[in-house]
């Protein structure tokens, strides 16, 4: 049968097909990437059988049955758990997860890919292996840990930014739930807000900053319905002490009598990493009375932990670049401890249960949550093939720093040209005001570089220094690398051919 005497619908069916398998060409560099990163989450399924837990995790699913804000995180990750609990199976949970990894390397993708920057396909798919193909990107989807939803909610939300003002509203609910989901996501909301303020958008920012408030407003209304306390955790001061207590000399601070029971008579070489002072028996804070969140412990907390950067500003800086120069060692020392370091190890053997009396609670409700028995069945050989591949496949942290460096180099090269200008915003066709900016880097980069950085700051200033906070961060820090070169080789219409710089369109 010929093609010009085929029913209407064959044609129709037989273009989608060519149209269909050319763009599987055109972006077949990518489309490879993530198959093989959907082939090694496939493996994580079967050989670790239903998820990995994480001391963390108990905490979650407790929040599920007993639904009220908890004192250390937000219970944005128990809402998703809740979601899922009518399935029964916590394998429909890290399946979940593991999409939702698969969906942030789709998203820095089309991100990259979008005009007016139109990054090469190789390029813009080399920005993605790290979130596609990391064996710790994929152990860390496989554990019941709020990081992965953040990482996703937190990347939607940049690259809706990205897209322009008409976005902002669903980029700042994103960000609201990413708050609730961990507490670093609300320095964003003024990081992204700032940037809209150096475009000359005061609007959008003002939009965006409401958006995100709407959700973090209600829940910490919740919060204070419930304990009496404003904020949306009742940690804060706890954290930022155990933080101080790398550098806190009580001699020079020399605190009042009420914040003395606080101090540690060790030199600060000798004494333990910061998450003891929050959880170890012997902690000056966990031996006062009462819990250690209560408001009374935070608060005193909070108060040593202002005069400890007060009087030694110093130490605090060099601690907290310490504790952030952690993120770009080549290796992959142990630390804060052998127990925290194993979890984000594929194991060898299923791991026991847990040992701490607050997690057995966790444990019930677990068995709950799945219909039976909780833990984690190791089966071989996928098992093995995983560990085997994450001996060998990771982002150093040293690349990452590399990454990280590449727009702020690239920025500095290009302001030292002659006749270089600042780029411009394209205008709206239909509005005729500022839609999206075209022409130098400083608008397609700085916001997900300026994202990741903080990322990695806030933990390293606030609380201490985990593997697991840096994950989130890599995402963002190679789709602002590419889109930094990108603004070098100029920008591109929506079909992919080169425009001048510095246009109205």
């Amino acid at each position: 049968m010929h093609h010009a005497s085929a029913p209407p619908a064959v044609r129709a069916d037989a273009v989608r097909a060519r149209l269909t398998v050319a763009a599987a060409r055109r972006h077949r560099w990518f489309l490879g990437v993530l198959a093989a990163g959907a082939v090694l989450r496939v493996l994580a399924m079967l050989g670790y059988r239903p998820a990995l837990w994480f001391p963390d995790s108990y905490t979650y699913i407790v929040t599920v049955f007993r639904p009220r804000p908890d004192l250390v995180r937000p219970a944005g990750y128990s809402a998703f758990l809740k979601l899922l609990e009518p399935f029964h199976s916590f394998a429909v949970v890290t399946g979940l997860q593991h999409l939702l990894g698969l969906a942030t390397g789709v998203l820095v993708y089309l991100a990259a890919r979008r005009a007016p920057w139109g990054v090469p396909r190789r390029a813009a798919t080399l920005a993605t292996v790290p979130v596609l193909l990391d064996a710790y990107q994929i152990e860390l989807e496989h554990l019941l840990v709020s990081d992965t939803l953040f990482m996703f909610l937190v990347v939607s939300a940049v690259v809706l930014v990205l897209r322009g003002d008409r976005r902002v509203v669903a980029a700042g609910l994103l960000l609201g739930a990413a708050t609730l989901t961990r507490t670093v996501g609300l320095p964003l909301v003024a990081v992204l807000g700032v940037w809209f303020v150096l475009r000359g958008r005061v609007r959008p920012a003002g939009v965006l900053a409401l958006a995100a408030l709407v959700p973090v407003v209600a829940y910490g209304a919740w919060f204070s319905a419930t304990y009496q306390r404003l904020g949306i955790v009742g940690a804060n001061g706890a954290f930022l002490y155990a933080r101080t207590m790398s550098f806190a000399d009580c001699a020079e601070m020399n605190p009042p009598a009420d914040l003395r029971v606080l101090c540690d008579p060790r030199p600060p070489e000798r004494r333990p990493p910061s998450q003891e002072y929050l959880w170890a028996k012997d902690s000056p804070l966990v031996m006062l009375p009462g819990i250690t969140f209560t408001a009374e412990n935070d608060g005193l907390a909070g108060r040593f932990a202002t005069l400890a950067i007060q009087e030694q500003p110093l130490d605090y800086a060099a601690s907290v670049l310490a504790e952030l120069g952690r993120t770009f060692a080549w290796g992959r020392p142990v630390y804060p401890d052998a127990e925290i370091y194993g979890y984000y190890e594929f194991p060898a053997a299923s791991p026991p249960p847990p040992g701490r009396w607050e997690a057995q609670l966790g444990v019930d409700m677990g068995r709950r949550y799945e219909g039976g028995e909780i833990g984690t069945e190791v089966a071989e050989p996928f098992a093995g093939w995983l560990r085997a591949y994450q001996d060998v496949v990771r982002l150093p942290g040293t690349v990452l720093l590399v990454v990280l460096l590449v727009p702020p180099a690239l920025a500095v090269v290009r302001l030292r040209r002659p006749g270089t200008r600042p780029g411009v915003w394209a205008r709206s066709r239909r509005t005729g005001t500022p839609d999206r900016p075209i022409g130098g880097a400083g608008p397609a980069w700085l916001p997900p570089w300026s994202v990741a950085v903080t990322l990695l700051v806030v933990p390293a200033a606030v609380a201490e220094f985990d593997y697991r906070y840096v994950l989130p961060a890599v995402p963002l820090a190679c789709l602002a690398a590419v889109l930094a070169g990108r603004a070098d080789l100029g920008e591109r219409d929506q079909f992919g051919n080169d425009i001048p710089r510095n246009v109205q369109v």
